[in-house]
């Protein structure tokens, strides 16, 4: 994302100018864009004209138009993000208070006014999105032979890129031919995988499959790179890391990234981040110490008591709670944040609803905690 302008005040109220340039912008700034905000981006409206004999006709004109967001809806397939609301102010092709949907693209400005206030969660969003470390932190190639689906594992989410599908002979029409056609499904797979990556970066390439698609094709690329005598291709060679999957579905990432190895490779990254925090907080709980709680009375009761701060306090927050409609019940989000990290001293992470860490929070609440020291009874009503 490309910060283009920023203006903020000092009562919190303000705008910026986006740039999105990656599916991961469009991402943030759906997380980033909720209702009442006022939206202004390039916009088509249809115009209808009455001729002197009564006549009409209708025709699309460009402009650009401001909004007060109602809803959003975004696609993720296609990489669009569709915001609907009512017209801000009177323009030359449109009413003040009509309804329209301003499309968000790639490569597309748009600006967001929050009348009701910049808080610390959208500012940091912001902040994120531009970051430029920001990018991928994984590849994933997932296969069986004649098929490859390609992902690249994100700071928010987990994204198939491309797939690949060619026909492969079976060895009953001969091996001759078979191989012909794995060498040429591996030729594909491998310009499609360099097409998308950074050469230049070192990033863990997961390769999973059931058999020995993976390593024969972990084998291919080595060959190609020795045989090319190209440094970055032959650089790249220690970032493959074959894996099991049960088949070359997309699917199956979701199993492949719960082996020991892979979250060992990627130990780094924030995915692994959160999925570990998951796992020590449902090993915690299931040892019943009084060191893990979810829900939101007892989190904010941990954290009221100094629980979850510095020596090891986390608190874990699902983005979506961030998206109420609610502006209170937003605000309680945006504060429990805010006394973790800046007066408690406590880690907070936000958890993304597209990965499977944010799921299982979901499924608990969408809100935990890893206490510093244990708090029983947290559960019990004041009035027992």
């Amino acid at each position: 994302m490309r910060l283009l302008k920023e203006r903020f005040e000092r009562d919190g109220s303000g705008s910026v100018t986006l740039l999105p340039e990656d599916s991961e912008d469009m991402w943030s700034a759906y997380n980033l864009i909720r209702e009442k905000d006022s939206l202004r981006a390039s916009a088509i409206r249809r115009v209808t004209t009455e001729s002197s004999t009564g006549s009409t006709s209708s025709h699309r004109v460009h402009t650009t138009l401001t909004i007060r967001v109602k809803s959003t809806d975004f696609d993720m397939q296609a990489g669009v993000l569709h915001v609907s609301g009512q017209i801000v102010q009177d323009t030359d092709v449109a009413k003040a208070n009509q309804f329209h949907t301003l499309d968000l693209e790639l490569n597309r400005q748009f600006t967001i006014d929050k009348t009701e206030g910049w808080d610390s969660v959208s500012i940091d969003i912001v902040r994120k999105a531009c970051d430029p470390g920001k990018g991928a932190s994984a590849w994933a190639v997932v296969m069986q032979e004649g098929l490859a689906n390609i992902a690249v594992l994100l700071g928010e989410r987990t994204v198939f890129k491309q797939k690949v599908q060619t026909s492969v002979e079976s060895r009953s029409v001969g091996e001759t031919a078979h191989s012909k056609a794995l060498n040429n499904f591996f030729q594909k797979t491998m310009d499609t995988l360099l097409r998308q990556i950074d050469i230049d970066q070192s990033l863990p390439i997961l390769l999973a499959s059931s058999g020995y698609t993976a390593s024969k094709f972990k084998e291919f690329f080595s060959e190609v790179a020795v045989r090319k005598g190209d440094k970055k291709l032959l650089a790249q060679r220690k970032n493959l890391l074959v894996v099991h999957s049960s088949t070359g579905q997309a699917h199956e990432l979701a199993e492949v990234l719960k082996s020991p190895e892979v979250k060992a490779r990627l130990a780094d990254t924030q995915y692994a981040r959160e999925t570990q925090l998951m796992e020590r907080f449902m090993e915690l709980l299931r040892k019943a110490d009084s060191k893990a709680w979810y829900g939101p009375k007892e989190v904010e009761a941990a954290v009221e008591q100094g629980a979850v701060g510095r020596g090891g306090g986390v608190l874990m927050i699902s983005n979506k709670l961030f998206r109420a409609q609610d502006v209170r019940a937003r605000q309680r989000w945006v504060n429990l944040v805010d006394r973790v990290r800046d007066v408690e001293g406590g880690e907070v992470r936000i958890l993304s609803s597209e990965h499977e860490s944010g799921k299982r929070l979901e499924s608990i609440s969408g809100i935990a905690a890893i206490l510093t020291f244990p708090l029983p009874d947290l559960d019990v009503d004041e009035e027992d």
